[in-house]
């Protein structure tokens, strides 16, 4: 007989503000990571205090916001109004405290509930606020979210403004390390919506005259461009639109209030069923809506009153009304649309005629394509059914997208011992395993109709389910997990030219990485450490010291999958694979898998003299 589980009033407590956040970080900052990917906790708290600092220069406050990164501390200084001087304090530390209830002054604003800097302070482990106004200033310290000191000053010389210091608790952001690509990411998305705005990183002005023009500009290479970018501009919205020559699926940057809402939401959809409408309606001909959005690079940008987001994290807009007494966030869009791109569409033919060849020559292809794209699915099911390649997490059992979006990573291994391995000491909820047999076709050059006649390809593509569009991508995180020799960088160079040549968008959002697994494993009777450089080897021998046992780890299939779980659980190390957005991507795949050229040949052999030198060092 089971015994009954106790329950009463010592089962009951409550959590204060501090509490709660630092016990479900996840409700407040999305995940929580090491600062590999774009939309790592460490990014999300730089973006709460950036978020107060771009409200103040929507509110006509301030044009120039200062940030600094140096190791773990972040600071952030903006030359806004200023935190009224007696709430310093209650606004960093009070749940539902803020200056945005008052919709008259925050009509747009990007955050509205009072939490985004409350959860910064509480998950630091050292944070400071002060504030400048009327010739006075007020600052306080904080360790985790509890007071250590406030300070008011009568009189000050310092310009108007807030300046928020902090540390990432590192006791919650596991070997955490910012990347500065993300940082700047993150900072010219800001300049790019808010015109006339200037952010200082590290040194380094950002600064954009032209909005979505110049993400767009920056996001696709001038020659790879179909047409000029179309750049079109409304009272609360803002597009820019263009179609690649070489990428094959659809590409959007969507932006709420100046939020990047990288999981889309009513604007995006309606973006792109307005694209689709709009066009049709223009040529007069009822186009398959796959072949006019096939290839296209766009961006929208909206404002919406007091907008509602699917979690704090603010990634996905679940509004579906502008506010006030304005239409539907579908209808605003499609009238803006139907008049501005059908306007423009009028008076540049060259950009209509442009646009008209390619939507016929993906119709052409779409219909060249359209019997092996059955066979290839029918396979696919068939493959799956049979779990030949992908051992699947149990999370893709549930219905809900947005916890397979935010949590589940796929690994692509190849070998036997290696996926199996990976396999055993997985965690089954949330990380699939996808075997590779051998390695992979060079695909540089080849048409898309390879993805469905190369069975890896197909089921690859399948597993992800990325044919249509990367909305649907099953994974957040896509790891290459390959031995480090010689054979191992050769299957991942495929990997990553499969997903330049076919999916280039996978890696521009930040979903493709590469796994790192230690080289050395040093130990002890009483203690084990794994190194992951020559350097964190000598630190583990100097510090166990007696002549530790040494290992070096020559490929996957030599960890075994008791080991292997400490190298994919909560320490995992992942090397994000991020573009040069100076480099085409096409002259990119040209030169290093093209025909051999001198220019390559001469790479290789320089590098290949920097690797032997670094093996008999080692030796």
């Amino acid at each position: 007989m089971t015994q009954e589980t106790q329950y009463n009033e010592d089962n009951i407590r409550s959590l204060d503000w501090k509490e709660h956040i630092r016990m479900r970080p996840g409700m407040y900052i999305g995940k929580l990571g090491d600062g590999s990917s774009a939309d790592d906790g460490i990014y999300i708290l730089v973006k709460e205090v950036l978020d107060n600092c771009i409200d103040e220069f929507v509110m006509g406050a301030g044009k120039t916001i200062e940030i600094s990164i140096q190791g773990e501390k972040v600071i952030v200084r903006d030359y806004g109004r200023g935190i009224p001087l007696g709430k310093v304090v209650d606004v960093v530390s009070k749940m539902n405290t803020g200056g945005k209830y008052d919709s008259r002054a925050f009509k747009k604003s990007v955050g509205l509930n009072g939490v985004g800097t409350k959860a910064v302070n509480a998950l630091s482990s050292y944070f400071r606020v002060e504030s400048t106004r009327d010739a006075k200033s007020a600052s306080a310290e904080f360790e985790r979210g509890e007071l250590q000191n406030q300070d008011l000053l009568d009189e000050t010389s310092r310009r108007r403004g807030t300046k928020v210091s902090f540390v990432p608790d590192a006791e919650i952001f596991k070997n955490f390390k910012f990347r500065s690509e993300y940082v700047e990411r993150l900072i010219k998305n800001y300049v790019y919506l808010n015109p006339g705005l200037t952010i200082v990183f590290n040194g380094e002005k950002f600064f954009s005259e032209n909005g979505l023009k110049d993400l767009l500009s920056e996001s696709i290479a001038e020659g790879d461009r179909l047409y000029d970018i179309i750049h079109l501009k409304g009272e609360d919205i803002e597009v820019a639109i263009t179609h690649s020559k070489s990428q094959y699926s659809e590409e959007y940057h969507s932006f709420v209030n100046g939020q990047n809402t990288t999981q889309g939401g009513t604007h995006q959809a309606a973006f792109r069923e307005s694209i689709v409408k709009t066009i049709r309606e223009f040529y007069n001909k009822s186009y398959e809506a796959s072949d006019i959005r096939k290839s296209i690079v766009s961006a929208i940008s909206i404002k919406v009153m007091e907008p509602v987001f699917e979690s704090q994290t603010k990634t996905k807009l679940g509004s579906t009304d502008m506010g006030g007494e304005l239409p539907t966030v579908r209808t605003y869009i499609n009238d803006f649309l139907k008049t501005a791109l059908d306007n423009f569409l009028h008076k540049n033919t060259p950009v209509a005629d442009a646009l008209q060849r390619k939507i016929l020559q993906a119709e052409r292809e779409r219909k060249d394509l359209s019997g092996i794209r059955k066979l290839a699915k029918d396979r696919a099911k068939k493959a799956n059914l049979h779990n030949k390649k992908l051992r699947d997490c149990r999370i893709h059992l549930t219905d809900s997208k947005k916890e397979r979006n935010l949590e589940t990573t796929l690994f692509i291994t190849e070998g036997d011992s290696a996926s199996g391995s990976i396999t055993k000491s997985r965690d089954v909820n949330t990380q699939a395993v996808f075997s590779l047999k051998g390695k992979p076709l060079n695909s540089y050059g080849l048409s898309k109709k390879i993805v469905y006649e190369n069975e890896e390809f197909n089921l690859l593509q399948a597993a992800l389910n990325i044919e249509e569009s990367i909305e649907d991508l099953r994974y957040n995180n896509i790891v290459i997990a390959t031995d480090a020799d010689v054979d191992g960088m050769h299957i991942r160079l495929l990997l990553i030219t499969f997903f330049l040549q076919f999916f280039p968008e996978l890696i521009k959002e930040g979903h493709l990485y590469i796994l790192e697994t230690p080289l050395f494993r040093v130990r002890n009777k009483k203690e084990t450490v794994y190194c992951y450089s020559d350097q964190e080897k000598a630190d583990a021998m100097a510090r166990l010291g007696a002549k530790p046992e040494i290992t070096r780890f020559k490929g996957l299939g030599e960890i075994s999958p008791d080991e292997f779980q400490f190298f994919i659980g909560e320490d995992i190390r992942l090397a994000p694979v991020m573009l040069d957005k100076a480099l085409m991507i096409e002259e990119l795949l040209s030169f290093y898998m093209g025909k051999n050229t001198p220019d390559r040949q001469k790479f290789i052999i320089e590098n290949l003299k920097v690797e032997l030198d670094r093996v008999v060092e080692e030796d």
